[in-house]
């Protein structure tokens, strides 16, 4: 769909050369894209930061709405519509950061100005998200309407009749939410406010926030007299009373408030052009080594669990001269015929990339499964040069080996052969992009087995690839071995996310970490029963809920890359700055939908619903729905002027409940075992748009089926009164045609008849 959304803006773009935009600018150029590799040519056109279309399926239509041009004169319609970029009139930008997460705003003016003020046409908004981004509403303001985006129950979402085509909301790619609002007038001005939430990125001992707000050239209004004003406003509490220093930022923000965890920045200005470059930010914790707290929050008065917030929080600080743990790396690799192209060779890279991160003192080995298993060796073997060109060499030549997905039997040869470690961290990774049967089956096997490594029991890091597998099962095996988790669903990032899971894991600093408050604690409950390891290359997160009080101090332990004990004082702090409840929802759904997964637990899922419609993240067990309201109506029941309609004298709308169009689903399911048993590939999953041929035989065989009941309809004699005189010339022939080859027809099957008898 990526594809055919750029597409469509390109012939957007030379669609709007039809508009004369005055003396300023005669038309309004489409942009050259500067010569990039033509696997790239497509990226040129999708949106860099918050952005809205007009879909054009009529080019007659198109034309300046407050000075009509003569057009030449246009057959046909667009098929698919094209996207015409609208003109920004105004922009604000607003960031809380919280911690490693960030909440962002942005409130724009759009303007429908290709549209001719006599017609309307559909509006689609584009919006790009960060890293980690998760869509949290969109509100859209109209002169006579006004839209919003809701969270509801399944069960709920099933009574509602009006459901939305795939194209009016969903995921471009994974970090583009899209959302179509209909039938727009020319000339309108678009108020628009968008929300969601993104991670910040974390390397040696600095945070950095990068925000989609690129815009390009086309979408600055032409005339020049217009009031263009930009705004961006940073708010940052990272909860962390140490020391902060900002580092960098992109635009020329100016401080306006600081206190010792938290600051303030503002940049407004009158521009000429809008923001070119992305929005970004970064800033450092001053200390060198492991450091960590404890805030607690207040549960908010429509949480539905009002028990207290707690959220424990580790950093690794920025000493490199610390050492990292040894490590004996096992990498269990899917090499159905799904994996074929792309996805296998970006884990061919990654993986050949991780290895030579390994020191001589590291092992490692690699298992490659399908439906049976293949070892690149029988044991464990040193990271020499060697070793590393041979596995190298070996995993360059094999391919997808066909036949179906069985995990459970290279992650049991994988345990065994990490049974035995002794003084290095033992790790697993897996990577697949199919989901299989026994999967609940294959947690509870791992969770037993862990219980019988070495002095460290192996971690467990698995990746997904694309949506057919599933990402709870492998959240969960994850959650289970203390490892990571990670996905791509966008083929074009996988060795990008595949590398940053390495990387993460390769790199730990801590490991066994145990808290001593938790310990036989019944009013603590902790949301993940297994702590993870530290890492040089993000902070740890515990985030749970507490009954009664907290302890006034507690300790960390754990085991450093020396094998020394870690011993450390977390200081507690209760806050009312930091929404605990937002910061970690994202996190939290994700981790107890893992767990109703695996539990089949009506009551986590249940929890998880009411979760997911608070905080207003998406869910599986919750749909989005767009609210659309009139506020003519609205006016109308505030003045109690209400029109009871003609023939329906008891039957009164109420005027303010508002409309409710249903999304498609926008979560990433359970899997899906059937694509996985064809090898089905990843990306086969988006949803195209029809194309003209299967358009039209639907709208054909429609109306083919209701044109028998309609015939002698008031529409149609309307409809046959305006005719003009050669077409009704020849309707004429073609139905005296068909009504003497009938009357053939029929005489052949009486003559017929008669010869029988």
């Amino acid at each position: 769909m990526a594809e055919e959304f750029a597409n469509a803006v390109e012939d957007g773009l030379k669609l709007a050369k039809r508009v004369y935009l005055g003396k300023d600018r005669a038309v309004m150029a489409a942009p050259k894209p500067p010569n990039p590799p033509v696997q790239f040519l497509s990226d040129w056109y999708l949106p860099s930061a918050p952005m809205v279309y007009a879909v054009i399926s009529d080019p007659r239509m198109v034309d300046n709405p407050d000075m009509p041009s003569y057009q030449p004169h246009v057959h046909g319609r667009c098929d698919p519509p094209a996207l015409i970029p609208l003109q920004m009139t105004g922009v604000d930008l607003e960031v809380d950061c919280y911690g490693d997460t960030a909440f962002v705003q942005v409130s724009g003016k759009w303007r429908v100005h290709c549209v001719m003020g006599s017609r309307s046409c559909d509006c689609r908004i584009a919006v790009p998200m960060g890293n980690q981004g998760s869509i949290l509403g969109v509100e859209v303001d109209l002169p006579g309407k006004s839209y919003s985006t809701e969270l509801i129950g399944i069960e709920e979402s099933k009574v509602i009749e009006k459901l939305a085509r795939p194209q009016d909301g969903g995921f471009l790619k994974p970090n583009i939410f899209t959302l179509t609002i209909p039938q727009v007038d020319g000339g309108t001005n678009i108020g628009i406010k968008l929300r969601w939430s993104q991670k910040l990125s974390y390397h040696e001992g600095e945070f950095s926030l990068t925000v989609p707000f690129s815009f390009p050239e086309y979408v600055t209004p032409a005339v020049k007299k217009i009031s263009k004003k930009e705004k961006i406003q940073l708010n940052v509490n990272s909860g962390i009373a140490t020391g902060i220093l900002c580092k960098a930022t992109s635009h020329p923000l100016k401080e306006i408030k600081r206190q010792a965890e938290k600051f303030s920045f503002l940049y407004e200005a009158e521009i000429l052009t809008w923001s070119n470059t992305d929005f970004s930010f970064s800033y450092s914790v001053s200390s060198g080594n492991i450091f960590g707290g404890v805030l607690l929050h207040s549960p908010p008065l429509y949480d539905c669990d009002q028990r207290d917030m707690f959220c424990v929080y580790l950093l690794p600080g920025s000493q490199k001269s610390r050492k990292v743990f040894k490590k004996d790396v096992v990498f269990v690799v899917d090499l159905s015929d799904s994996m074929q192209g792309k996805p296998l060779e970006a884990t061919k890279t990654a993986i050949s990339s991780a290895l030579s991160k390994l020191g001589p003192e590291d092992s490692f080995n690699i298992i490659a499964f399908s439906s049976e298993t293949y070892l690149f060796s029988t044991a464990m073997e040193l990271a020499s040069e060697e070793a590393i060109e041979r596995a190298t060499t070996w995993m360059t030549m094999k391919s997808t080996m066909g036949g179906g997905t069985n995990m459970s039997i290279p992650l049991e040869k994988a345990s065994v052969m990490l049974s035995n470690t002794s003084g290095s961290v033992p790790m697993i990774f897996l990577i697949t992009d199919g989901a299989v049967e026994d999967e609940r089956n294959i947690c509870d096997s791992m969770k037993k087995r862990l219980t019988n490594g070495g002095s460290l029991p192996p971690r467990i890091h698995t990746f997904g690839i694309g949506s057919f597998c599933n990402h709870y099962f492998l959240r969960m095996l994850a959650m289970i071995g203390r490892g990571d988790f990670d996905a791509a669903c966008d083929l074009d990032l996988i060795e990008v996310q595949m590398q940053r899971l390495f990387s993460r894991a390769l790199s730990t600093v801590l490991a066994d970490i145990t808290i001593d408050a938790f310990n036989d604690n019944e009013q603590i409950e902790v949301y993940s029963s297994c702590i993870p390891d530290l890492s040089f290359e993000g902070p740890l997160t515990i985030y749970g809920r507490y009954e009664g009080s907290f302890p006034d101090a507690i300790k960390a332990n754990g085991i450093l890359g020396d094998s020394s004990n870690f011993v450390m004082d977390l200081k507690v702090v209760r806050t009312k700055d930091i929404p605990l409840d937002r910061v970690f929802a994202r996190q939290q759904i994700d981790l107890l939908t893992a767990q109703a997964w695996f539990s089949e637990n009506k009551q986590l899922e249940q929890k998880v619903a009411q979760l997911s419609i608070e905080t207003c993240n998406i869910s599986e067990y919750t749909r989005m729905v767009i609210l659309e309201k009139n506020k003519l109506d609205k006016a109308n029941e505030s003045s109690g002027a209400l029109k009871v309609k003609r023939g329906h004298p008891h039957k009164i709308r109420d005027p303010g409940a508002p409309n409710k169009v249903l999304l498609r689903s926008l979560s990433v399911g359970f899997g899906d075992l059937t694509s996985t048993a064809e090898n089905i590939r990843p990306g086969a999953e988006e949803q195209k748009l029809p194309d003209a041929a299967e358009a039209f035989m639907k709208a054909t065989s429609d109306c083919c089926g209701r044109m028998c009941n309609r015939c002698c309809c008031l529409c149609c004699i309307q409809c046959c009164s305006k005719m003009n005189d050669q077409c009704a010339i020849l309707l004429t022939q073609i139905f005296t045609a068909l009504a003497f080859i009938g009357c053939i027809e029929c005489c052949t099957l009486c003559c017929c008849a008669q010869d029988g008898q």
